[in-house]
């Protein structure tokens, strides 16, 4: 019962990460800088894997995709790359876990149930991995330039999508670290239908042999005339 429940919050920890780091791709606000005047904000500039944006005071925002994926920077390809790995890993990840779990009805006995849902939690420890990897390497290029007195370009700070982004691969690996260690709770979980089965055979068999054995060595008793004066 225990493992059973692990293995359930598992599952709801992992998909809550792995939908928050797919919702990290379409975000808007990877990096973000701001021009302040006197009274508001006049122009917002914003970026993300796919494009390059600015918003001014009045809300209109001009957007410009990245042209190439060739021309891009390689921190960019790479954080492209691994951020589509994680979200592909924990997509498979979820449909072993789905096999894997004893509350369903597919994937064959417990033993083999045991060692899909380890092989889920594996799935989902990688696609955290990833997604960490991604979003630190997007952060670390944002904070070298922030903090290079030499940078005379634009210089942004830290986006929302990389805090989620965060978020999402933690909750990966913790779900992921439950549903490997849910394998030992199985192995662990004694079997009681067949003993049972087989005691209550062995107390049927005694009970008979002993009716028997007592039927055997008082006959006397059973046909004695003194016992119906």
């Amino acid at each position: 019962m225990a493992s059973t429940a692990s293995e359930i919050i598992a599952f709801l920890v992992s998909i809550s990460g792995w939908v928050l780091v797919s919702s990290t791709l379409p975000t808007d606000y990877w990096k973000v800088s701001t021009i302040d005047g006197t009274v508001i904000t006049t122009a917002t500039y914003w970026a993300n894997l796919w494009k390059t944006c600015v918003t001014d005071s009045t809300g209109v925002s001009n957007c410009k995709d990245f042209p190439s994926m060739l021309a891009l920077d390689g921190y960019i390809q790479a954080c492209r790359g691994l951020m589509i790995a994680a979200v592909s890993l924990g997509f498979f990840g979820s449909i072993f876990a789905l096999f894997g779990m004893k509350c369903t009805k597919v994937g064959g006995s417990d033993k083999a149930k045991a060692k899909i849902a380890c092989l889920a939690g594996i799935v989902f420890i990688l696609s955290g991995l990833c997604s960490m990897t991604g979003c630190s390497l997007y952060a670390n290029k944002i904070t070298t330039e922030f903090f290079d007195p030499l940078y005379v370009e634009q210089k942004y700070e830290l986006g929302a999508a990389l805090f989620i982004g965060w978020a999402g691969a933690s909750l990966c690996i913790i779900g992921g670290i439950i549903f490997c260690f849910s394998i030992s709770d199985n192995n662990k979980t004694p079997r009681y239908a067949y003993n049972g089965a087989t005691s209550v055979m062995s107390s049927r068999t005694k009970y008979h042999g002993g009716e028997r054995d007592f039927k055997t060595t008082n006959p006397s008793k059973q046909f004695d005339k003194n016992a119906y004066v």
